[in-house]
């Protein structure tokens, strides 16, 4: 039976501070791929932004997990690399979480859908169709508004700066949700007459997001 996830004591962290960049040699094609990263000293647990990557387009813009690491290399912790694209190079970046959400009252994200290409031949009898890139993920929230909260303050200044961001979610359960992207944030109250104010903050999704059982 599928473990069920609930809304309750999630945790929402969006990045702090951003390592300086270091330069990959190769990924291998594996379960789980191998970053090569000569004296990176990244410890395992450890997120990173994957970016520039040319060849395995599929890493690009993506937040992933340090696991097995050695002096010169480390395991894309979940990543079957089996069938991306063949590395041919690119940079990886570590990303701290040190800014945690309190006011988020809810979250809907659209995207990711699959958009239809129209295959059908003049010689087919039926419609015929494959799927092509998804569309990016945006993530909606609305917030408790309070100008005086760090984290909504911090949001402000990213989304001022326009600031690629990572965005961390951890439910009760200790799953994970993380997802590079930009966030939207003007502090504007909304509401209705008699309710509490909110603001809302929309974070647009760059690169697949990855997801983490624990």
């Amino acid at each position: 039976m599928a473990q069920v996830t609930i809304w309750k004591g999630v945790q929402i962290a969006m990045q702090s501070a951003v390592a300086a960049a270091k330069d990959l040699t190769a990924i291998t094609k594996a379960n789980p791929g191998v970053a090569a990263c000569a004296s990176h000293g990244y410890a395992n647990g450890e997120y990173l932004r994957f970016k520039n990557v040319l060849g395995m387009y599929q890493v690009n813009n993506r937040i992933i997990r340090v696991a097995g690491q050695t002096t010169g290399n480390f395991n894309l912790e979940g990543e079957d690399t089996t069938l991306y694209g063949t590395f041919v190079s690119g940079q990886v970046e570590k990303v701290t979480f040190g800014t945690t959400f309190s006011t988020f009252l809810d979250c809907s994200v659209t995207g990711g859908d699959f958009p239809q290409i129209d295959t059908t031949t003049i010689h087919d009898l039926q419609k015929s169709s494959q799927p092509g890139m998804p569309n990016g993920l945006v993530i909606t929230s609305n917030n408790i508004w309070d100008v005086s909260d760090a984290a909504l303050i911090a949001a402000k200044k990213q989304s001022d700066a326009q600031t690629l961001s990572a965005f961390l979610v951890t439910f009760q359960n200790g799953q994970k949700f993380v997802i590079n992207g930009y966030i939207g944030c003007t502090l504007s109250p909304a509401g209705n007459a008699q309710e509490k104010v909110t603001t809302q903050i929309v974070i647009t999704g760059v690169g697949s997001p990855t997801v983490y059982a624990s």
